[in-house]
Parts: C-alpha cells; structure tokens; sequence
C-alpha cells in the first residue's frame, strides 16, 4: 500500500497563533485560564489543554471575576467582549486575524448601511461572532436555494462575505446564484475564504484521483476538516474525517493500493503522524509526502499577551 501525504496540511498561522498564545499564557501564569469556547476545534488540542488544567467556557458567567480569559481563534461578538468587561476579566484575543478581517468588513458595510449577506454555517463559533458585530444588517445564507427567498431589490445596497473555512465551491455556487439574482452585488475586496483552507483543499482536488481512499485528520466539529472529507466524497472516492490512528478500520483498507493522508488546518501534526507510524506498521505503507504549494505565513501573538507579560 502507498500512502499520498498531501503538504499543505495541518495547522494554519492562525491555529498556530492561538495555540503558542495558550501555551504562553501557562508558562506565564499557570494553567488556571479560561477559554471562551474551545481553542481551536480540534479533540486533540482541548483535550491537551484540559490535562493541563485550562478551563474551556461557553458562558462568561462561568469565568471567576478578574480571571484570565482567552477568546479563541473563531472570534467572538463585540456582546461577549462587553460581558468580559463587565466582569473585569484579563482578555487575550486569540481571534484568527484572517477572521477579524470579516468582522471589520462586517462592521464597516453595516456602518454604510449595506444589506450584509453572510455565506457559512449556522451555529459556527464563527458565524456567531461575525452576526454579532452587525446582527440588523446581517442575513446568514447557506444554501443556492436560499437566495431565492431573500427579499431584497437589486438597487439596494447589498454585499456578501464568507465564512473563512468553506469549500471554494461550496461559496462558489452560492456566489454565482447571488450574481445571478443580484447583479449589482458588491464582495469585499480580497476574498474572505482563508489561504490555508484553500490549500489544503487545493491539495485534496489534485491528488484524490490517484488514490482508493483518503483519511483526513481532525474533529468532526472542524468545518475546514469536514469540507476535505466532502471533496474526497464529491469525486466519489470512499473518505473518512478521524480524530487518530484508534478510529482506524480494517475494513478501509480491503483491496486498497493507494491512500491520501491530509489534515484540516486544526489538526496537529502528532496525529498525522501517528496515524502513519500503525500503517506503515500494520500493513508496510510505503509514504511519498506531496506538495502541492508552498506556506509561509505566521501571525504575531496578540497585543494583549505580550502587555500582561510585561507586567508579571
């Protein structure tokens, strides 16, 4: 057997950033810290963190007034920030930069009175953080066919932004239908889909024809993971979203050649890892690592952190 191990994959600078920041915040002051949700959406990395004794929250009301609070890297809404202040809480703001981008869109659209179409998922850390910058202004789309029941006129001020973990294709057919009902609609400047998620999903497109199965790692939670499973799915090539090696079956493997091994853009490279180890183990693979472009952005860590370590 052969395995096809897709580079880029794995973390994003964003990711990155959240996690060193994390982990900086424990070195500096000790591991009673508070995330408002979790840090990233991967099994691995909460879990990790959670050893350590950090605390992850889906209610300021839950953090200790004063207490250190980290927001993770999906955002928040400006009514959490206020919530957080109200209690004197220490913030850190771990939020992704590319999804703070979407937030200042949001904001500067709502503030010239634009109609704000937002493409994602309902219910996603981020989703939720972007609606509450602007939640008058904001109408949240997923599907072709929902632009059909939206209500507005073609001369009204109108504008579309994403979600920054979609498919390229799945913002694309949503687009195109928005184009369509909507001439004159206006997008932001520089897309809104992050570069990682679109490499890794460059990755997938490229390599999945030579393979008889792929394996992506990372949490069932993780939009960015689940639209690789998709891709890999789309072109009719059985695929898998896993957390590790322990969700692994046999029966994958029946009268298979060739595998593809990527990773969303919050799984860490251990697991990737490990899940090579047990196949070159178990079944003599053979790994040929494959890039496809090439990464190198990084995120410095936020202001905040870098103030409350000048202060200890």
């Amino acid at each position: 057997m052969k395995i096809l191990l897709a580079n880029p994959r794995g973390f994003c600078a964003g990711v990155n950033m959240a996690i060193e920041c994390l982990d900086e915040c424990i070195k500096a002051f000790g591991p009673d810290i508070f995330v408002y949700h979790e840090i990233v959406h991967n099994r691995y990395v909460v879990d990790r963190f959670t050893q350590q004794g950090v605390t992850f929250v889906d209610e300021i009301e839950s953090v200790p007034e004063g207490a250190i609070l980290l927001y993770s890297a999906h955002g928040v809404s400006p009514e959490i920030r206020d919530k957080a202040r109200q209690r004197d809480l220490r913030t850190i703001d771990a939020t992704c930069p590319l999804v703070t981008k979407v937030h200042l869109e949001a904001v500067k659209y709502a503030k010239a009175h634009y109609n704000i179409i937002l493409i994602g998922h309902e219910g996603h850390d981020e989703v939720i953080g972007t609606m509450g910058e602007a939640p008058e202004s904001i109408t949240l789309i997923e599907t072709p066919e929902e632009v059909q029941e939206l209500p507005f006129k073609d001369e009204d001020k109108i504008v579309y932004l994403t979600q920054t973990t979609l498919s390229v294709e799945e913002a694309g057919v949503v687009i195109k239908a928005l184009k369509e009902k909507y001439p004159s609609i206006e997008s932001p400047p520089k897309e809104d889909i992050c570069y990682a998620t679109t490499n890794r999903q460059h990755a997938v497109r490229q390599l999945v024809e030579q393979v008889d199965l792929v394996i992506v790692l990372g949490s069932q939670n993780s939009s960015n993971s689940r639209r690789l499973m998709e891709i890999g799915l789309a072109e009719g090539t059985p695929s898998h979203l896993i957390d590790g090696k322990a969700e692994l079956r046999a029966e994958w493997f029946e009268g298979v050649e060739n595998v593809l091994i990527t990773a969303g853009a919050s799984a860490p490279e251990v697991v990737v890892q490990d899940c090579l180890t047990y196949l070159v183990d178990n079944y003599g693979a053979e790994v040929e690592e494959i890039t496809t472009r090439e990464e190198s952005v990084t995120f410095q860590l936020p202001k905040e952190l870098r103030r409350l370590q000048s202060m200890i």
